[in-house]
């Protein structure tokens, strides 16, 4: 009876526990930084998500010229998406059908690697949502991504042999995922050092969606 207790009381502040982080997470969401208008502002980027995971789409004419060329586009590549997370989770999750508890508890609870997923689109997507930026926002945005990439002792790009993802590749990334740094706070992190509009700090996609919706 003694450890059923004990296993009750772990269990009941577990759930208080999280949904305290889920709370304050919302709540801290709601909170924008860079909230000044920002003059010419005549450039575009994208935001997509899949119902929980942000990306950030740059068209090809707006990326740097390292990222552009060391990602090596097509022709018909107009758009690029970028997306940040955890390299387990990458690897066993294709598809939300091959989704398990374990790998979302991993990937928030062990210190595991991180990839970002990049992938090419001819086409805008009407999904996609629009956020203006002005020139200097576009290279600190260019520079956020760039840094985040891991290179080898060449300085070039580590993108992994895997053929999961046949329209994206997936390249080593810096960092750790972990509750306090998701996908979606990757995305938010890049927002706020460019100087543009974002959460102080967001663990759902809302977060961030909700600031440039109309």
């Amino acid at each position: 009876m003694k450890y059923v207790k004990k296993i009750l009381k772990y269990t009941v502040y577990s759930l208080l526990g999280i949904l305290l982080y889920v709370g304050i997470s919302i709540l801290i969401s709601f909170i924008t930084v860079n909230d000044d208008p920002s003059f010419n502002q005549t450039k575009f980027v994208y935001l997509s998500s899949n119902g929980i995971h942000l990306s950030i789409i740059i068209p090809k004419q707006h990326l740097s010229l390292d990222l552009n060329d060391e990602l090596q586009l097509k022709p018909t590549d107009n758009f690029v998406r970028f997306g940040w997370g955890d390299e387990n989770f990458y690897m066993n999750t294709p598809t939300w059908a091959d989704f398990k508890f374990k790998y979302a508890f991993g990937a928030l609870f062990l210190d595991n690697p991180t990839l970002i997923e990049v992938s090419s689109h001819r086409f805008q997507q009407k999904k996609w949502v629009k956020v203006p930026v002005n020139a200097t926002q576009l290279f600190k945005l260019n520079v956020f991504i760039s840094e985040t990439f891991q290179v080898n002792q060449k300085e070039e790009k580590i993108v992994l042999t895997q053929t999961m993802y046949p329209n994206s590749k997936l390249y080593k990334a810096k960092g750790s995922y972990s509750p306090l740094k998701t996908c979606n706070t990757w995305v938010n992190d890049g927002f706020k050092s460019s100087g543009m509009k974002a959460s102080y700090w967001t663990l759902f996609d809302f977060g961030l969606l909700n600031k440039y919706k109309k």
